[in-house]
């Protein structure tokens, strides 16, 4: 059996971290009945395609996949970031009140005071993104 080298296992880490969020999410509405926000939904149009694109990077083990994966990472991260302040900053609510369903400063859970559904998809988002820059493209391939 062949080892895997530093660069698939970051490819390999990267799809398992989407894969838990994907699950995760599909849980927390699936299971728990949380019902998604409209910034929910735009998380998961995010990260639920990464964990395709990962998955076949990873059993193809293609590198050059990094350039596809960081920009839907980064938005879908900048998008937890503003969706946890809405959560958490008194205020930032009312900058964009959601049109319908259900508001996204609902906090649906709140371990340790901090965790909440959009932190979860905020560290997720992050760790692709980080697993993705360890990732490097040799000219030899």
């Amino acid at each position: 059996m062949e080892r895997l080298d530093k660069q698939q296992m970051f490819l390999y880490l990267a799809w398992i971290v989407s894969l838990v969020a994907t699950l995760g999410s599909l849980y927390f509405s699936g299971i728990k009945g949380f019902i998604p926000c409209e910034l929910c939904w735009y998380q998961r149009i995010l990260m639920y395609p990464l964990t395709i694109i990962l998955g076949i990077a990873t059993f193809q083990n293609e590198r050059f996949i990094k350039k596809y994966v960081l920009p839907i990472a980064i938005i879908g991260c900048s998008i937890s970031i503003f969706h946890y302040l809405e959560q958490k900053v008194p205020g930032f609510a009312e900058i964009k009140p959601c049109a319908s369903g259900v508001p996204c400063n609902v906090e649906y859970i709140n371990w340790f005071g901090f965790i909440t559904i959009p932190f979860l998809a905020l560290i997720a988002f992050s760790i692709v993104i980080i697993l993705m820059l360890f990732i490097k493209i040799s000219k030899n391939k």
